[in-house]
């Protein structure tokens, strides 16, 4: 398929596998790739409010993956959706390819941040939700996909202490939860963000329908955060 003939083809949900399936090489982070894909998918399917057209738009909603590592479901979700070329997939984590094994910025279309370093997209899209409110920009929302083990990083705390009382409505966060953080989170990691005065819900992170009503589930004045529970990492 020619590039003209690919901006014209619609790539769906059930291309992604065969998307997945086009980066090959030594990945050791292929779960922390597929307990991704539905969340994905869904945000930038029917949630976040941007695209290949608006990547510069200062009102675009901004989503920033701080679960960097294993970025294969993240780069078919963005080919898919036509930020970048589907012939881009199969160099994957090679020498001269832009698709690195944690995305960056300057060289992923569409990427908000580089990330791969756990702990820090959360204090980031703080940030960016900071600036964006002292911009007096109130319709861009702001969303970043964390990993449960990332949970273990102090910066996150902090972040979660900040964003409640700060009143960041703009802020969403979502949680992929596969049994992967080494310490537990007495009541359940949503009773964490709770805590600090986010408003939280825990789903099934491979329902689309239930994904979708939680990422769109009303929390005026709070932070909001949905925690995606998914098959455990070692199952």
């Amino acid at each position: 398929m020619t590039i003209a003939e690919e901006r014209t083809h619609a790539y769906g949900y059930t291309d992604l596998a065969a998307l997945m399936g086009l980066m090959t090489g030594d990945e050791k982070h292929g779960p922390a790739a597929t307990s991704t894909l539905d969340v994905l998918w869904v945000l930038y399917d029917r949630v976040l409010r941007v695209g290949p057209d608006r990547m510069d738009d200062p009102g675009r909603d901004r989503f920033l993956l701080s679960k960097g590592h294993g970025p294969m479901a993240y780069y078919a979700v963005l080919a898919a959706k036509g930020f970048l070329p589907v012939e881009w997939l199969p160099g994957f984590g090679s020498y001269d390819s832009p698709l690195g094994h944690h995305p960056d910025r300057v060289l992923v279309p569409g990427a908000e941040i580089g990330s791969g370093s756990l702990g820090h997209g959360l204090p980031i899209a703080v940030g960016t939700a900071l600036g964006l409110r002292a911009q007096g920009l109130d319709e861009p929302r702001v969303w970043t996909l964390i990993g449960d083990a990332e949970l273990d990083e102090g910066s996150n705390h902090e972040a979660i202490a900040f964003a409640g009382p700060a009143g960041l409505e703009g802020l969403h966060t979502v949680v992929v939860d596969n049994s992967s953080a080494s310490y537990a989170r007495p009541g359940g990691i949503a009773a964490r963000f709770d805590a600090a005065g986010w408003s939280a819900l825990t789903v099934d992170g491979r329902d689309h329908d239930a994904l979708h009503a939680a990422f769109t589930a009303p929390h005026p004045g709070r932070p909001h955060v949905v925690v995606a529970r998914v098959e455990p990492k070692n199952a």
